[in-house]
């Protein structure tokens, strides 16, 4: 009952029916696999297969992951709705939730996207538009005497938090979400960390959109990476300068929203608003929310065209 719950209503996973079949379809044999595997590297007094049976299948384990990643309801509340044990659906959960995260971000029914390098080229070859831009999620607070404590703290928000890189297109599709990263880090050094100047400098010719954040990386990538327009007149500037700059930054600013569109379809999963658990964590959790939101995005973008 519970799951058929869970699938019947969207507002509760997030994901349609259909996109729900098709995780079970192609993560069922993955997570089976791997637990066979696992069963089979340990040494055993019996049989693989034999002795007690799982009480939460594999189609029970999923909607679990999606319920907790979509609302973050706490593995207590989940186990009273599956009639297991606590235990039993953090296991799951941390068995589930790296599958999601390995599926990347699916740009068409046949195309996924896993890494920056292939977000680069597909964008090359379509001859798209990209848009970056950074985003924090609160994190708790690291314990007292940990010599890395500080290196959570965000400059920006003054708050304990994770940074992530998001990459999307033009039309606010999510293509790319990086591995959480400290956020201590600026914007643009994770970008140079992720190796995103190099793969422009040496890859295809793509424009990449970014905000004030990445300036510098325009000029590291032969103008590749367009930000907002200088200042030149700080101050006692002339009238039409002023009203030069200010087009200039609005135009650039009306194309760029778009990837804060994209960024808030992504904190409407509850899991990337605030994260209490472990930080070690987050970069499963945001690569996995962001393969999902893009499955059913293209799921949608499919049926509209069919109507």
């Amino acid at each position: 009952m519970s799951r058929a719950a869970i699938i019947s209503d969207r507002r509760i996973t997030g994901l349609s029916a259909d996109v729900i079949a098709e995780l079970v379809a192609e993560l069922g044999p993955l997570w089976h696999e791997r637990h066979q595997a696992k069963l089979a590297s340990r040494p055993r007094k019996r049989a693989v297969g034999a002795g007690a049976k799982h009480r939460l299948v594999f189609v029970d384990r999923l909607p679990a992951t999606l319920v907790h990643l979509r609302h973050g309801v706490t593995h207590d509340v989940l186990a009273c709705w599956f009639d297991v044990d606590r235990s039993t659906v953090t296991r799951a959960i941390g068995e589930i939730r790296p599958l999601l995260a390995e599926r990347g971000c699916t740009v068409s029914p046949g195309l996924r996207l896993r890494t920056l390098a292939e977000v680069v080229d597909h964008l090359g070859a379509s001859r798209k538009t990209g848009i970056v831009d950074g985003t924090e999620i609160r994190v708790r607070r690291p314990a007292a005497g940990r010599k890395d404590r500080d290196k959570f703290v965000s400059g920006k928000n003054k708050q304990n938090a994770v940074k992530t890189m998001v990459v999307t297109g033009g039309d606010g599709r999510v293509l790319f979400c990086s591995p959480a990263m400290p956020g201590s880090c600026a914007d643009i050094t994770h970008a140079r960390q992720l190796g995103l100047v190099k793969l422009l400098a040496d890859g295809p010719a793509v424009e990449i959109l970014a905000d004030a954040g990445y300036q510098g990386l325009g000029a590291q990538t032969g103008g590749r990476v367009v930000t907002p327009p200088h200042r030149k007149f700080k101050k006692n500037a002339p009238d039409w300068y002023e009203e030069m700059h200010e087009r200039q930054r609005k135009a650039h600013s009306s194309r760029r929203i778009r990837v804060e569109h994209g960024i808030a379809h992504l904190k409407n999963w509850r899991a990337l608003a605030r994260h209490h658990g472990r930080r070690e964590h987050m970069s499963d959790i945001v690569q996995a929310v962001a393969g999902l939101l893009s499955h059913q995005q293209t799921a949608d973008l499919t049926s509209a065209r069919q109507v």
